[in-house]
């Protein structure tokens, strides 16, 4: 059973907070553990907790958030952090950037620009974990593949061949990585919400970059269908 991401909301507004938890909870592989509205709730949550992801803003009536970052990368330091916030100061996000946030998302939040954040985050999350239990060395192509996530597919959807949208591709492809023994374009689509002629074309897309491999399955009653599997 895959393991579920654990997520701590730092955040003092309650209405925000529940929006960013029911957010969260919409994408699989996530679960929220707790909301704090304070610093002092954030770090005994913290502490007790010790969360995999902290969804933090920076303005608060009894701290900021961008010293409340330091003191994660301080005392947890295997702890990944979103910044979500109004500010929109370009040293208040130099700041969160040298403080290693894996994203920083202005309010108020779009839910599509959230959810591809997530989807990224827990691929990078598995992917690092599966890492770290297989070997001690990394190569070039590993390193990128975790550092420039969002470079997989270009920086916008305009980069992308018409009708291919990447926060879909990227459903696509998560869903490719989890059945290693292959998957067909019709099961690819119910996961996702969508119909086999669309759930094809992203993959016969991802085929034509060489992420994916299609081959052919000979069943016994019927024709023949493609089977998709993570290019190795």
């Amino acid at each position: 059973m895959e393991y579920t991401i654990q997520v701590l909301i730092v955040e003092d507004d309650k209405r925000i907070a529940e929006i960013n938890r029911r957010f969260v909870e919409k994408v699989e592989g996530y679960k929220v553990v707790g909301i704090a509205t304070n610093e002092q709730e954030g770090k005994e949550l913290i502490e007790v907790l010790q969360p995999d992801l902290v969804l933090l803003d920076i303005y608060f009536p009894d701290m900021n958030g961008i010293q409340f970052l330091k003191w994660i990368r301080e005392h947890f330091a295997n702890i990944d952090i979103i910044m979500i916030t109004a500010a929109r100061e370009i040293d208040t996000l130099k700041q969160a950037m040298h403080g290693g946030v894996f994203d920083y998302i202005i309010k108020p939040i779009m839910l599509d620009r959230f959810t591809e954040t997530l989807v990224k985050y827990k691929e990078y999350f598995y992917k690092m974990h599966e890492l770290m239990k297989e070997k001690e060395l990394i190569g070039q192509e590993e390193i990128d593949q975790l550092i420039r996530r969002e470079r997989t597919f270009g920086d916008a959807d305009g980069e992308l061949p018409k009708g291919i949208h990447r926060l879909t591709l990227e459903k696509v492809l998560a869903v490719v990585k989890q059945y290693r023994d292959g998957i067909t374009a019709e099961e690819v689509g119910k996961l996702i919400g969508a119909s086999r002629t669309t759930s094809r074309r992203y993959l016969e897309y991802l085929v034509s970059i060489s992420q994916v491999t299609a081959d052919i399955l000979y069943g016994s009653v019927g024709r023949p269908e493609r089977i998709y599997k993570l290019k190795r």
